[in-house]
Parts: C-alpha cells; structure tokens; sequence
C-alpha cells in the first residue's frame, strides 16, 4: 500500500491526503483521517455542504435502509447520542419517532419490512386506532396497519456538518473553496489534482464528491462503479390551523410512496421521488411539487393550500443501494467513498471512521465490525466488471 506518511515538504499545496468533496461524507472522513495525516479537503462551491447535505430531510432511522447501512447507522448511535469529547457540538439529535403506515394493500408489503429490519432494530406494530391517535391529521380507516421505530430522531444536520468542519480545522485540516477540478492525475507515484491553474499533490485521493463521484472517477482514469444521482423534492407547507403539530411523527408510507413530518412550526412532505439525474444542482419540478400535495391530500385530512418553499436534493445510488467504499486501483491510492442515497448522514460517524481506517491500511473498528460490517459488503470492486 502507498505509505501516508507525512510528505518530506513545506509546501502549502502538497499533503499526505486530499478529500474530494466537503458535504458530510468527505468532512467527516476528513476529520477522522486528520488525526494522523496532513489533509486538503476540496470543495468545488463556495460554501461545503452546498447540494445533498443541506438538503436533507435529517433524520436517524435505524430501520431505514438495506442492511449494511442499518448496521453502520447502529454504530453510529454512540457518537449521536454522546459525541467525543474534541467534537465541539454537544447536541445533535432530538426525539422524533418514525410511523410507517399501510393501507390495506400494502399489508404484505409491511410484513416484508418488518422480517428485514426487527431483528436488530426496535421495532413495534401499531393498530389503525394507535396510528390515528399517534397522527390525528390522517383520514379516517385510511392506514389499516403499522410499525413503529422508537429509536428514530431528527437530526441537526447543519451543527453535525459543522461539527465535523471544525473538528477536521482543529486537526490542522485545510479547506479549499471554489475548488472546479479540471485535472486529476497520477503522476511518478503522486496525484496531481487541479483546477484553473491551481494544483495540488497528494499519494492518496478521497474521491467524496457525491452526484459527481463517478465523473471524478473517469476523470481519474477508472472504471465507473454506476453511480445514479436521483432527484428528491421536498416541500414545506403550513400547519393546519389550530393543529399543534411539533410532537407529530414523521409519517411514512410503507412502500415510500410520501412522508410528511414536522418542521420548524411547518410541516415538511415529500413524494419521496427518485428520479434519475445528471449532477447538477438539483431543481423541484411543478409535476413533483404537484404529486407529493396529491399524495398527502389523498392520506391526510387537509387541504395544502399555499406552499411556502420547496427544493430538490440529489441521492446517489448504486445497483443495489450499499455504499461503494475503497480503493479502485492495485496501488491503493484511489479511494471512492459514495452511493450513500439517503442514508449519508445517519451513517456517517461510522462509515467516516471505517473509511479512514480503510484509506490508511488500519484495522476496521471493533464496534462497526461487531454490527457485522465487512470491507467486502462496501467494497466498489464488486460493482466493476473485470
């Protein structure tokens, strides 16, 4: 493997790790990787955090997910719950129980999930009466069944970000803004990673770049792992007059069809769209805008009347939802942290230790190995035909 050992160099623009991409996934990965290395964390807006991560719905549903992630978000829970004592934000998460309702024709789909996720997640059945008296504002017999993860919290997605900026800044971590890499190449064992004239040099690169991961990928010189950036639209309505609404669930749909949960005085719905984009910085269309108001009409008893502001965020994916972590390449200098979809942020104190782990030749971390994670499971490898 290629050493990261510090760089026999005084310049300012040479480090032992550069990180792609300053959303959650390569902050925090930076952060933990800064503990030992010197790293540049590149951003190519002018602020971090700019598309998916301050676009999120922020929530921490440890039933939420295929299983590798419902494993890393678990691993996760410590650090939520009581974060290290160098992480400067204290608080980051508060009670906010996930219902995810079925119709009728939806009971089998329920049954499904619940065999998926209860054996490691608390997870308990509600009756049709539990579920009005849990969420008044849906209609009347229109939820026949369903579960309950007591375990779920909103999450202060922006003081996480933050937290894991200031962290990585404390660690002697360096930020780079307006970053448009335009060049990325390995060149005499050291990549050379520039944008309109400006270069930077590291032996290892972090590719965290989110919806644009597999174009730095091909920018790189490697095979793409299949990356699908997809649109979700969010919309914020007001509350239903003289409905207290700030102990409210989330809602869900079982088959993801919507969601509906409380925001800020307001309420927050989505019709949980994942429509396939190129990257980009993602736009709510009026035909998503219009289906999600439908959706939530058609299960809720109110009228949306006036929507006060809406926004698109993209959740990139691969083939089968699991994120795509490692190196690329023999020489073990290339290393892709992406495809987290919608589960970046609840998973991302794990997945940003076992990353670096990864990234630096250490071994995985014993509480993560113990919820049953393997590099193998997230390894991009699996996603490239040889």
């Amino acid at each position: 493997m290629t050493s990261t050992a510090t760089i026999a160099s005084t310049s300012k623009n040479v480090a032992d790790i550069i990180v792609i991409g300053a959303g959650i996934a390569g902050a925090s990965v930076a952060a933990e990787l800064a503990k030992k290395q010197r790293v540049i964390l590149v951003e190519m807006e002018s602020q971090p955090g700019y598309h998916t991560t301050g676009r999120s719905a922020a929530m921490f549903v440890p039933s939420y997910g295929p299983a590798p992630i419902r494993a890393l978000t678990r691993a996760s829970a410590a650090f939520f719950n009581n974060p290290d004592k160098d992480f400067k934000i204290k608080s980051l998460l508060s009670s906010r129980p996930v219902m995810m309702i079925a119709r009728e024709d939806q009971l089998e789909a329920m049954h499904i999930l619940k065999s998926e996720i209860s054996q490691n997640t608390i997870i308990r059945d509600l009756s049709s009466v539990e579920i009005s008296r849990m969420n008044p504002l849906l209609k009347e017999n229109y939820a026949t069944a369903g579960l309950l993860d007591v375990e779920a919290y909103d999450i202060d997605v922006d003081a996480l970000h933050q937290g894991y900026l200031q962290r990585f800044k404390d660690r002697g971590g360096e930020l780079r803004t307006n970053f448009q890499i335009d060049h990325l190449v390995k060149n005499s064992g050291c990549w050379e990673v520039s944008a309109a004239g400006k270069q930077l040099k590291s032996p290892i690169v972090v590719n965290a770049s989110g919806a644009w991961a597999d174009e730095l990928t091909d920018l790189a010189g490697f095979q793409r792992v299949g990356l699908t950036p997809k649109r979700r639209t969010m919309v914020v309505i007001d509350s239903p007059e003289g409905t207290a609404t700030a102990t409210l669930p989330m809602t869900i749909d079982i088959e993801e069809q919507f969601f509906l949960k409380p925001e800020a005085g307001q309420l927050l719905l989505s019709p949980a769209d994942e429509t396939p984009s190129p990257p980009c910085d993602a736009q709510p269309e009026e035909l998503d805008i219009a289906i999600g108001v439908d959706r939530i009409e058609s299960a809720f008893d109110f009228s949306v009347r006036r929507i006060q502001s809406s926004w698109a965020g993209l959740r990139s994916f691969v083939t089968d939802k699991v994120p795509a972590v490692g190196f690329l390449d023999k020489d073990e200098s290339f290393f892709l942290l992406a495809g987290q979809g919608g589960y970046g942020i609840q998973s991302s104190p794990a997945l940003s230790r076992m990353a670096a782990a990864l990234a630096t030749g250490e071994p995985m971390p014993g509480d993560i190995a113990d919820e049953g994670v393997t590099p193998q499971q997230l390894s991009p490898k699996r996603l490239i035909c040889s």
